[in-house]
């Protein structure tokens, strides 16, 4: 079974930990390369408190910080592979872990033309990058980096299938399932979440590993980093929505966990009422089959929204809007770097709203 409280793991269990580093405040890069090193020497001491440790995960920022400088944003930039990635490797295969770390940002292709990435990259025990994730959904309107585009499962420590997805990425219901459904069993979510939101932020991630019956490692910053106050509260969370382990607003906080390998797919194979992956695709199959219309059920998408979102995504993007707004900027509460909305759009989108909902 999956459990907390020890210091060990087994063939069965993957040893999952959850590091609460407070957010640093950085603008050089040698700056961020020697906050790397405490990274690093942290890779190293918690593998000795905790032996049975296989895989261990940083926060959102932890290795460069909030640049909220735009040229140190672009001065700090790395490249993936790169130096950062070897000392991360080095530890890693020293420790005889695997580790999760986040690099805000990568240097996009078109360097330094366009926003960086942020990006985190999974290292095996042997010091090699499994899994590149670059952050699907930036935390718009006041992070800048460009897009990622998709959503990875590799083959983690011990043979568990891993994901990773960043802070906001989280909100969005579609990018747990798709992870799941594309085989993770364990989602690491690292984020650099402030407050206001820490009870909603606590709440999604349980939520979503109930829905999707996966693993969640959430690891977040805590401390103040002369903007935003990081919550904390890392965890980890089992397959069936309860949380096995929780820090709280400390500083260095750390949650461990063994993860059963054997339970998680077991659960996937034989649960049924709450076995939400197989009914999805699978849908009414009690009553399809006593219509002896065949044993699977109905496997059609039955959402419109996501039928047009596929075939016709500008489409989609209309339909948002006309349930919300066109623009990327709102008046009564002006963002830096969004420009003001046009009035003329605010007004039309205004009518057309109204024109729909007397319909």
């Amino acid at each position: 079974m999956s459990r907390h409280g020890d210091i060990s793991s087994s063939a069965d269990t993957v040893g999952v930990c959850v590091f609460q580093y407070p957010m640093p405040r950085l603008h050089t890069t040698e700056e961020v390369f020697e906050n790397a090193k405490k990274i690093c020497d942290i890779v190293k001491g918690v593998k000795t408190g905790l032996p049975g440790m296989d895989l261990i995960v940083f926060p959102e920022y932890s290795t460069m910080g909030i640049m909220y400088d735009r040229q140190e944003m672009f001065d700090t930039a790395c490249q993936i592979p790169g130096d950062l990635t070897d000392m991360f490797g080095a530890a890693c295969k020293e420790a005889g872990v695997w580790g999760v770390f986040s690099l805000t940002g990568e240097q996009h292709e078109e360097h330094p033309k366009k926003n960086p990435y942020n990006t985190l990259v999974l290292i095996n025990d042997q010091g090699e990058i499994v899994q590149k994730y670059r952050k699907i959904l930036p935390w718009t309107p006041v992070e800048g980096w460009s897009p990622g585009s998709t959503t990875f499962v590799s083959e983690g420590p011990k043979g568990m299938k891993v994901s990773m997805i960043i802070c906001d990425d989280g909100n969005y219901p579609e990018i747990w399932r798709d992870c799941a459904m594309k085989g993770a069993e364990l989602i690491i979510r690292p984020q650099g979440y402030m407050y206001p939101a820490k009870d909603q932020q606590v709440q999604v991630s349980k939520t979503m590993a109930w829905c999707n019956q996966v693993y969640v490692a959430v690891a977040n910053a805590s401390g103040f980093d002369g903007v935003y106050t990081y919550f904390g509260h890392s965890a980890i969370i089992g397959a069936d929505g309860r949380t096995l382990g929780e820090c709280g607003t400390e500083d260095n906080g750390i949650q461990y966990a063994q993860l059963s390998i054997s339970q998680i797919r077991d659960a996937r194979a034989n649960d049924q009422s709450q076995n939400q992956l197989f009914k999805l695709t699978h849908r009414g199959y009690t009553g399809v089959y006593a219509n002896g219309d065949g044993d699977k059920g109905v496997a059609e998408c039955p959402f419109d929204f996501y039928k047009t979102w596929v075939t016709n995504p500008k489409l989609a993007q209309e339909m948002s809007e006309t349930v919300t707004r066109r623009t990327i900027g709102v008046a009564c509460c002006p963002v830096a770097g969004i420009p003001p909305p046009n009035t003329e759009e605010e007004d039309e989108l205004l009518e057309l709203t109204n024109e729909l909902n007397l319909e």
